[in-house]
């Protein structure tokens, strides 16, 4: 039974713990990873693709996760994402070698695609377009606050209980996020599809989206700016702790410095872009990032410089991500939007799985610096991509506010 009223407050603050959860548990892979490699004898080359493999599966269960929460409700899918990623993450306490770590991921990859897309297709069925920037902005920055609590103290975790550890953690936070939305978070008063659910139809309705220009330049969009983070992301961890001799203490505050930077650049460039539009947001914020990502192994000569940079890179990262979230909310209707959001965030994390896998490779051929290149020429094809084929529909003032 759906609770009947809720505060859009809480609302947002459950979708808030889903998020910090879902992304901490991605994001503790990284700088782990030397860990993990030590403790199961996994060599580096390999080692990314424990992160692709799960963004494979976020891709795939996305499709087909996002015609069912079209038809039976958001509110049912968040509860069974949730359910199933708790269970997901206590697995990790089974995993004893690279194979089965690389199920574990895969199992936590199938609850991340049923999960992917319904936070903020959730946003774009309960509040109306000029409040989704600052809703969107805020349950975003659950990622930030993921970096500056959940990363450090699973870092922590991991160094004094094992790798295993952090998972635990984010199996408990997860488990809250479930019982929030079981309680407290109804099901929003919008039209639903009607429609028969069948793979044919599925795959007609995907079809029938792409075929639309809009549609297909916003997930390709959605693919690079994923591709890019995977590239840059995956190995900076990696490429500090061996070229300055730093250990995981201090790859923990500079996540925790990352989030801040998160956390007061997210909600503020959502909430501006519901004032000023979205689009020239995601393009400035795309050029400033290529540039810093760029720059990092030129300017990054001590370990301290490391952390200005890495503030900026996050600063920029969380311009785009509010911002452009909202703005695919708009483009499509109720009974589509989760088919739509499913679509965009499925290859989205289909091109993070792409950085991730490249990011291996290129680390051991050309060095660290070849991926910054590669990640730098992502985010600006993202960023021009968005800038000219992507519309962007009016901010109607007067339309009626479901939750002020």
């Amino acid at each position: 039974m759906s609770p009947e009223r809720s505060s859009p407050g809480l609302i947002v603050f459950a979708l808030w713990l889903l998020v910090f959860s879902a992304s901490s548990q991605i994001m503790i892979i990284s700088p782990i990873l030397p860990e993990i490699g030590e403790a199961l004898s996994i060599p580096d080359a390999v080692l990314g693709t424990l992160v692709s493999a799960y963004a494979l599966m976020v891709g795939v269960f996305a499709i087909i996760s996002g015609p069912i929460s079209d038809k039976i409700g958001r509110r049912q899918i968040l509860l069974i994402g949730t359910g199933v990623m708790t269970v997901a993450l206590v697995c990790h306490y089974l995993v004893v070698d690279y194979f089965s770590f690389l199920a574990v991921r895969v199992f936590a990859g199938v609850a991340g695609g049923v999960l992917s897309g319904a936070a903020v297709s959730y946003v774009g069925d309960y509040f109306p377009y000029e409040r989704r920037g600052w809703a969107t902005g805020w349950i975003m920055s659950g990622s930030a606050f993921g970096q500056i609590i959940g990363i450090p103290l699973g870092i922590v975790l991991a160094e004094r209980l094992g790798f295993r550890a952090p998972f635990g953690l984010f199996a408990v936070t997860m488990a809250g996020a479930w019982l929030l939305i079981l309680f407290r978070v109804p099901q929003p008063e919008v039209q639903r599809s009607t429609a028969r659910l069948t793979i044919g139809k599925a795959i007609r309705r995907y079809a029938s989206m792409l075929v639309r220009p809009e549609i297909r330049h916003a997930a390709m969009a959605f693919f690079l700016m994923f591709m890019g983070i995977g590239l840059y992301v995956v190995y900076l961890p990696t490429w500090l702790e061996r070229t300055f001799q730093v250990d995981g203490n201090a790859i923990a505050t500079l996540f925790f410095v990352g989030g801040i930077a998160n956390v007061l650049s997210g909600p503020q460039a959502g909430r501006i872009s519901d004032r000023v539009g979205r689009k020239g947001i995601i393009l400035g914020a795309c050029v400033g990032l290529c540039v810093a990502m760029l720059l990092t192994t030129v300017l990054v000569t001590e370990f301290w410089i490391a952390y200005p940079v890495f503030f900026m890179v996050m600063v920029l990262i969380a311009m785009r991500v509010g911002p452009f979230s909202a703005l695919l909310t708009a483009l499509v209707d109720d009974r589509r939007r989760g088919s739509l959001l499913s679509l965009t965030v499925a290859l989205g994390q289909v091109g993070f799985a792409v950085g991730s896998a490249m990011a291996g490779p290129l680390y051991e051929g050309g060095g660290y610096a070849s991926s910054t290149v590669l990640a730098a020429i992502s985010v600006l094809g993202m960023g021009l991509m968005v800038w000219y084929l992507v519309p962007e529909p009016p901010l109607h003032r007067d339309a009626p506010a479901a939750a002020r």
